[in-house]
């Protein structure tokens, strides 16, 4: 029979309960370092919960291949633990341990090595475009404040910050605009690394354009792993929240679930792919003039979303992308 292990894990430490087969209760504590110690411990029927952590993944990768299962749970979404009167170690170990042989944890699928380290690049790209672009618009208040009003574009070359550089204001303005610039060379030189970093495009994840004609064909071998079209939905966060209750039933505002990141530059590529698509922009402007602009944004994200999923799981050939128009089968 299954052991149920539930982990409380910290930066430096981690507790641990274990129910038995025969329901007895055992905790103990260990410092991250003696990991290997509780590894040691385990055997293979076991079954293991932890919450997501920073060193998660180092926890998941020593501790996966000797169990049953490991189940890594979102403390956000696992409201027992994160509005728990009684918020400690061994609260949360059996906590998780208890929901654990019940099996009504809410699992984090865990991404594999390149993924990971795919999705902390990104992360990492996307705060330092948000820390440029802060820095951009410091620059234009400051400039805004003399009278001088750029172009929104104008930052976003060289030769844009050599202009600014190149204008006349007292000796404290000029320092200040100096280390913004500065900074702003240097967001960009890190940004080119980050995106130079990146694995090229293999075999396994491909998209390119057809020869000899206006056909985009985008596919991926792995579009068997790509959850059902509603479920993807969820994961980005972008249906609505439903409470039934009887013979009442709400809906609400976006879950804004999983990733943030992930939500928002699906939002951004669906806006743009509109203004390139009158297919896409007929569908957004019509549930615009319904139900308002806020409404419409979400419903084009997941509009534009169920293309993306379809074009992958059935290998979609387009004769005109633009106007939704599939080539016909050769």
């Amino acid at each position: 029979m299954a052991r149920y292990i539930g982990v409380d894990l910290h930066r430096n430490q981690f507790t641990v309960c274990v129910i038995a087969e025969n329901g007895r209760e055992y905790l103990s504590e260990y410092r991250l370092e003696h990991l290997a110690r509780f590894v040691a411990k385990l055997r293979p029927t076991d079954e293991v919960a932890v919450e997501v952590t920073g060193n998660t993944r180092l926890f998941y990768d020593a501790v996966a291949p000797h169990v049953a299962k490991v189940v890594v749970v979102n403390p956000t979404q696992f409201r027992v633990i994160r509005d728990s009167v009684k918020k400690t170690d061994p609260h949360d170990a059996r906590t998780l341990a208890f929901y654990l042989s019940k099996e009504m944890l809410p699992e984090v699928r865990m991404k594999d090595k390149l993924h990971a380290q795919l999705a902390s690049l990104t992360q990492t790209r996307d705060t330092l475009v948000k820390q440029r672009t802060a820095l951009k618009n410091k620059v234009n208040n400051i400039l805004s404040a003399h009278g001088i009003n750029l172009r929104k574009e104008a930052l976003s070359g060289d030769s844009g910050l050599e202009e600014v550089l190149g204008m006349k204001f007292d000796a404290i303005v000029m320092t200040e605009l100096r280390v913004i610039v500065g900074q702003i060379r240097a967001c960009n030189t890190s940004i080119a690394e980050l995106e130079a970093s990146r694995p090229r495009e293999s075999t396994e994840h491909q998209g390119h354009w057809q020869p000899g004609g206006d056909r985009n064909v985008v596919g991926d071998r792995r579009h068997q792993r790509l959850r059902p079209a509603g479920k993807l939905a969820a994961y980005f966060g972008i249906v609505p929240r439903v409470r039934n209750s009887n013979e009442t039933e709400r809906s609400g505002r976006i879950t804004k679930r999983g990733a943030k990141l992930a939500r928002t530059t699906l939002v951004q590529c669906s806006l743009i792919a509109m203004r390139y698509s009158p297919y896409l922009a007929k569908f957004y402007h019509k549930i615009q003039a319904r139900r308002g602009t806020g409404k419409a944004i979400i419903a084009l994200a997941k509009k534009f979303l169920g293309v993306i999923y379809n074009t992958l799981k059935n290998n979609w050939i387009f004769a005109d992308f633009p106007n939704f128009v599939l080539a016909e089968a050769s």
